[in-house]
């Protein structure tokens, strides 16, 4: 028989073979450590949920998952390692919404696309925003800060996890509800932010509820209103905003876990699994519901359909807010 004849055999067997032992990896998988990068410090809220919800994840899988915080520049610096990163299931991002959703609006140009470099698995939680004060007796409610903002346009300042983050995105959505003017004041993560509202060296912060709800809890933070269609039981004394006599704003951080585009369909079935059974947990369930937080799993496609929906929201917002993206 000529050699040629034989090369679609061979290259049928070849295939076949190939197709077998990618099945067998996706099947073993993880067979070794997971990284899983958060794009932000260690001790905000959404390293908190990464670090509590994949311990668990790992112990359902069998195989740590390490957390990697790679902070800085809203996320412009961790979130680009996983989008390059190669799509085994070896390198995952715990994200915030806002480097998926607003970041797209507040800057020109981004090293990585929000909807195709990425493979959303399941969102993690929701979390309400507040707005909270340090100095009680100068803005004891909702209604004093918006006189006050009136009073002295471009005066008073807000704190944010950097341009782009939910505080920054709350911020806006406050002002431009309110047509007020605050001075937006941008820093590293939420950790650095809140200790700023705590030395008061800003007049005020739109704090993602489990970083503030501590502070508030001890008494060194005020929470005035929140950013939600209902209190929440965490803090059932906090009014909403349309309690508080502002404009409707309901705005949550949601967070969850993404993976690089073109992962394997049963890596990102397996990881969903793990996640779904972490926040089924009734540990976790409790541990993160008494800081403030909301269990939110769901499909992959309902995340991505989420990531969606609010990039065009969250654009309008930028626009009508006046924002020049950076």
């Amino acid at each position: 028989m000529q050699f040629w004849r034989l090369i679609p055999a061979l290259a049928g067997t070849f295939l076949a073979l190939c197709s077998a032992a990618s099945a067998w990896a996706q099947g073993s998988y993880p067979d070794r450590p997971v990284k899983v990068i958060v794009a932000l410090p260690a001790g905000g809220s959404a390293d908190m949920i990464a670090r509590v919800v994949t311990q668990k994840m790992a112990a359902e899988l069998g195989q740590p998952f390490v957390v990697d915080n790679k902070a800085g520049a809203s996320g412009q610096i961790g979130t680009p390692l996983v989008s390059r990163a190669a799509p085994d299931g070896y390198t995952l991002m715990v994200s915030p919404a806002s480097f998926l959703t607003t970041n797209k609006s507040i800057f020109k140009t981004l090293p990585y696309d929000p909807e195709a470099d990425f493979v959303p698995v399941t969102k993690f939680v929701n979390q309400p925003m507040v707005l909270v004060v340090k100095d009680k007796q100068k803005f004891p409610t909702v209604a004093s800060v918006i006189a006050a903002a009136k009073a002295a346009p471009g005066k008073l300042t807000y704190a944010s996890s950097g341009d782009g983050s939910p505080q920054h995105l709350a911020g806006l959505m406050f002002t431009t509800r309110t047509r007020t003017d605050l001075l937006h004041v941008p820093y590293k993560g939420g950790a650095p932010a809140i200790n700023d509202a705590l030395a008061g060296t800003v007049d005020m912060l739109f704090a993602v509820l489990p970083e503030a709800l501590p502070h508030i809890q001890s008494g060194k933070l005020h929470a005035l209103g929140l950013m939600a269609a209902q209190r929440t039981g965490t803090l059932p004394q906090t009014p909403t905003m349309v309690e508080a006599g502002a404009p409707e704003m309901n705005l949550s951080a949601w967070v969850g876990l993404l993976a690089p585009a073109k992962t394997p369909q049963p890596v990102i079935d397996k990881l969903q699994r793990a996640a779904h059974a972490a926040l089924a947990d009734a540990d976790i369930r409790s541990k993160l519901a008494a800081s403030g937080m909301e269990v939110a799993p769901g499909s992959s496609q309902q995340l991505k359909d989420a990531i969606t929906q609010e990039i065009r929201i969250h654009a309008d917002l930028v626009k009508a807010a006046g924002l020049v993206p950076q």
